[in-house]
């Protein structure tokens, strides 16, 4: 045991070190930092629940303008939408190019502002670590519903810029909703190219589903 005597005659390199053992033991061991991947995915929750209690009272309108600035950091929407287009959209013009980005923004948002309207004690959650998928990682989350089972929720990610954004949701089974809507897509180009589809788009932003 060190006593207070034998502290008198040790040199001051070993009492400075004698000294600071106490606040060395009683200092807490610092969290490991949360995945950059991980805190995209928890500042989307986070935005969600923040307009599913401003609810119908800021209406479809204000949970848009509330929830527009989350998705803005937390997708990759020009590289969603290049995706959801295919192998076509090297033939799409630049003008046309920066209609589909802008109106596959406005329905992303819109669908949020209409499916998250009201807070009635719903809960997200990560579900395990955060895998990683060559280039990409994929943080997996739940949303719990009182009343309802939990919807199971996939986010895959993918490094720009130093930042990682989500570039496709996975719903209940794996859905892919990138897949979803490149078939979607698809038939639309086919009939009306470009113009066609920002077109499509701007419908469905107006009535979300």
């Amino acid at each position: 045991m060190i006593t207070l005597k034998s502290r008198a005659w040790a040199p001051p390199l070993l009492l400075a070190a004698l000294l600071a053992l106490p606040a060395l033991l009683v200092r807490p061991a610092m969290a490991a930092p949360a995945d950059p991947a991980e805190q995209t995915v928890e500042a989307l929750d986070n935005g969600l629940l923040a307009i599913l209690h401003a609810g119908a009272a800021a209406g479809q309108a204000g949970r848009a303008r509330a929830i527009g600035p989350v998705v803005d950091r937390a997708f990759d929407l020009p590289l969603m939408t290049r995706l959801a287009v295919g192998p076509q959209w090297l033939g799409i013009s630049a003008y046309d190019q920066a209609g589909l980005i802008a109106a596959f923004r406005a329905v992303t948002i819109a669908q949020y502002a209409h499916n998250f309207d009201g807070f009635s004690g719903q809960r997200f959650a990560v579900t395990g670590p955060v895998e990683t998928r060559g280039l990409d990682r994929l943080v997996r989350t739940v949303l719990s519903s009182p009343g309802d089972g939990p919807e199971q929720l996939g986010y895959r990610l993918r490094e720009n810029g130093g930042q990682w954004r989500i570039i496709d949701v996975y719903f209940r089974n794996g859905i892919s909703q990138l897949s979803t809507r490149r078939s979607d897509f698809a038939e639309v180009l086919a009939k009306g190219g470009a113009p066609a589809l920002i077109a499509h788009l701007g419908q469905l932003a107006a009535n979300p589903k």
